[in-house]
């Protein structure tokens, strides 16, 4: 099983990697580079009703930690990024 495999995240099911897929992410090094923020505008931007919490999902899955126990100023970081993302 190569750690590359999306499914094997933590926190991504697999509604959340067929949305990714979709995006053309199909590896945990395309996550990483993408990021959450722009991950998650990219599932949003393909028409599915994702809500934030695949925002916190992937960057937990990023940090290999459940999204609840995501730092909360970090959450707020990323709550904040978005809302850029969106303005632009």
């Amino acid at each position: 099983m190569p750690d590359t495999e999306l499914i094997h995240l933590r926190n991504l099911g697999k509604t959340s990697v067929q949305w990714l897929r979709a995006t053309g992410i199909h590896t945990a090094e395309e996550l990483r580079r993408r990021g959450p923020v722009a991950a998650y505008c990219a599932v949003r931007a393909r028409g599915f009703r994702a809500s934030r919490s695949l925002l916190f999902a992937i960057a937990g899955a990023l940090q290999d930690v459940h999204w609840n126990k995501l730092d909360p100023e970090y959450k707020q970081q990323l709550l904040q990024q978005l809302e850029q993302q969106q303005r632009s």
